[in-house]
């Protein structure tokens, strides 16, 4: 069988971790799966104009489809899967997505991240599918500033949100705010604040330039030591990195309940530590964010039988990714906007 030929060059499973590798020798245990790439939030750094739909844009990838998908992915090793978009609850059928992919032998945490606009409503419900790790986008905690970010007054919606979610009883619950100068990068300190009385995360994330927000980028960038150093002027402290985390670098602080966490893309190493990879919803595969386009696996999930050929592929791909992006020279890749491959 393929997969019996890959042993060669494929490590050992068990403690040491997931067999999936690449070129560097980089783990991969962490799957961002995009279920869409539409949403209805308009965020001034993403989609201020909203989403438009792309000239031939292919159709979503079907409930078998990503079911077969992600049984490849975890017979490689990896046990964290992120549904993403856009905004994944878009699609009528999240739910029964989220369960499917629960229940795949070796996925121990299904994560998703959300604008929050039906979190109040239907956090228990994504928990009894299998959530278990949500990433809420909060990126004012100002309503009037909250409505101008994103396009919509819903910040109170979303703060009842949360707290339905802490009473649904998701493992872990962590906020998202891109901090951006002359728009919000002055409530650093009160969301600080807002997360060391709770049981909480909040991660910081730079804005990231993208083919569509060169001038928005010039304009707003705030970078993330510059945020690591007011954290630490504080008392924060940096902690040391979790088993399949992400990327960012996390802080905690002796009096406060919850962390705050940095993701830094331009910081030096980013990419060292890199343990994910990508899927869009279309079926591409992506081996970073801002690569030079995605490889498509959707001729290799249409059938059950198809399971060796598609793990031998997503094996010979992963091992050419390369050694970082390219954003530091102004290359963000075929990456038109974060909401397109699931950022």
């Amino acid at each position: 069988m393929i997969v019996d030929r890959l042993v060669d060059y494929l490590p050992v499973s068990g403690p040491l971790g997931p067999r999936l590798r690449d070129g560097l020798g980089r783990r991969f245990e962490y799957l961002r799966l995009s279920l869409t790439e539409v949403c209805n939030f308009r965020c001034t750094y993403c989609l201020p104009d909203g989403y438009r739909k792309r000239c031939g844009q292919p159709s979503v990838l079907s409930l078998a489809e990503i079911e077969r998908a992600v049984r490849a992915f975890a017979a490689l090793g990896l046990w964290k899967v992120r549904l993403t978009g856009g905004e994944p609850t878009i699609r009528h059928d999240f739910e029964d997505v989220a369960r499917a992919v629960s229940t795949v032998p070796g996925i121990r945490r299904v994560a998703m991240t959300t604008n929050g606009y039906r979190l109040a409503e239907r956090a228990q419900s994504w928990r009894d599918a299998g959530v278990d790790a949500l990433n809420i986008s909060v990126d004012s905690l100002d309503p009037a500033r909250f409505a101008a970010i994103t396009g919509h007054d819903r910040l109170a919606e979303v703060l009842a949100g949360i707290d339905a979610a802490r009473e649904a009883g998701f493992s872990s619950i962590k906020l998202n705010a891109v901090l951006m100068r002359g728009v919000n990068d002055d409530e650093l300190e009160a969301m600080t604040r807002f997360v060391a009385t709770r049981d909480l995360s909040l991660r910081f994330i730079e804005v990231m330039r993208t083919n569509d927000n060169a001038e928005f980028f010039a304009a707003r960038h705030v970078s993330g030591e510059s945020v690591a150093r007011r954290l630490e002027a504080a008392g924060w402290q940096r902690l040391a990195r979790e088993a399949g985390a992400g990327p960012a670098v996390e802080f905690g602080h002796a009096e406060a309940r919850g962390r705050i966490g940095i993701i830094a893309p331009y910081a030096k190493d980013f990419c060292a530590s890199c343990n994910r990879l990508r899927l869009g919803s279309d079926g591409k595969f992506h081996l970073c964010l801002f690569g030079d386009g995605g490889f498509d696996l959707r001729p290799l999930l249409q059938h059950d039988d198809q399971h060796d050929e598609l793990v031998a592929r997503i094996v010979a791909l992963t091992r050419t990714k390369a050694p970082a992006h390219r954003l530091h020279d102004g290359d963000s890749g075929a990456t038109p906007h974060l909401a397109s491959i699931g950022g």
